[in-house]
């Protein structure tokens, strides 16, 4: 049996989860990353996307609108700004989420923030395609 490592799952309101689990997948900055036991420690922003995390053959996702991720080697603690469990996403909410992302981007005075209205825009067509 493979070490587990201990996934905590905040958002502003809760505590969403607190399981050891197999493994988590979180969207980074960067791209997506894997963690397991183990993990050199590390902290890193999150962007819009989908945290997998699988558990003795069970896989659970939740959507999340960006935030931070604190690992460990024994421990992945994810503070997001918002996280809904993919079976409670609606598609009809996504795609409003799109059009506003898309007006911010149309909207933005400055380049910076173009650029976060459009990473926000293609983070969360990739959500969407996974419908």
């Amino acid at each position: 049996m493979a070490d587990k490592i201990l996934f905590d799952l905040v958002s502003p309101e809760k505590l969403l989860l607190s399981k050891s689990v197999d493994m988590v997948t979180v969207p980074g900055t960067e791209g997506y990353m894997g963690v397991m036991a183990g993990h050199a420690s590390l902290v890193s922003t999150l962007r819009a996307g989908m945290i997998d995390m699988r558990d003795d053959d069970q896989d659970s996702r939740f959507f999340i609108r960006g935030g931070f991720v604190e690992i460990n080697a024994t421990k992945i603690t994810v503070l997001a700004e918002e996280a809904i469990p993919f079976g409670e996403l609606e598609l009809a909410t996504l795609d409003q989420r799109i059009v506003d992302a898309q007006e911010d981007e149309i909207a933005a005075k400055t380049d910076a923030d173009r650029a976060r209205a459009a990473q926000l825009v293609d983070d969360l067509k990739l959500v969407r395609a996974a419908f």
